[in-house]
């Protein structure tokens, strides 16, 4: 077991990367070995010239590693601001539904929260992706009851009739004619 605490957490960022981090931070071990395999026979036959840039390569590559340990680890903590403050945002949002322009919610989330007022742009964003996904989660579950109640006073239920006859009885779900599609083929399966 690991007992390094630095060590669990670097290992903890390096599993949560992205697969061109993970390939960008071993290639350089790669280059360190070849180099060292260099260095130890460039000293062997003395060759001044090439332990010098042997020498050199292997340490860029060092550098390299620091360098994108050093991008995990950002991507890592990026990531972690990410999800606490959508998760201390979309229940601040459930709390105070009364509230309605994004504007608002920004203004008292931060009132509540007064370490995030230098990141109030990404506060913006997050607002507006979580009332977008509200919304939407709002319709969809708007859509299913109408949609239900739709098809039992169908006497021809199949799925493009009542695809078709769905949208044109109610012409402000146009835009959502797949979901419609998947949801009456899920409703007619089940029955």
């Amino acid at each position: 077991m690991v007992r390094c605490g630095r060590l669990r957490g670097f290992i903890q960022e390096f599993s949560e990367s992205k697969r061109i981090e993970k390939i960008s931070f071993v290639l350089p071990f790669f280059v360190i070995v070849i180099d060292l395999i260099l260095i130890e026979h460039a000293i062997r036959i003395n060759e001044h010239y090439i332990i010098f840039f042997t020498t050199l390569l292997f340490f860029l590559s060092v550098i390299e590693v620091g360098v994108v340990i050093r991008e995990i680890h950002g991507h890592y903590q990026n990531s972690i601001f990410e999800r606490l403050l959508t998760i201390k945002l979309d229940d601040f949002i459930l709390e105070n539904l009364q509230q309605t322009s994004v504007k608002t919610i920004v203004e008292d989330f931060i009132k509540k929260y007064p370490n995030y007022e230098p990141f109030r742009n990404e506060v913006y964003h997050t607002t507006c992706q979580i009332l977008e996904t509200h919304k939407e989660e709002k319709i969809e579950k708007e859509l299913i009851h109408i949609l239900k109640n739709f098809i039992k006073k169908q006497k021809r239920p199949t799925v493009d009739y009542v695809v078709d006859s769905f949208i044109k009885n109610y012409p402000k779900y146009k835009k959502y004619r797949s979901e419609i599609y998947v949801m009456t083929a899920q409703i007619l399966s089940n029955k």
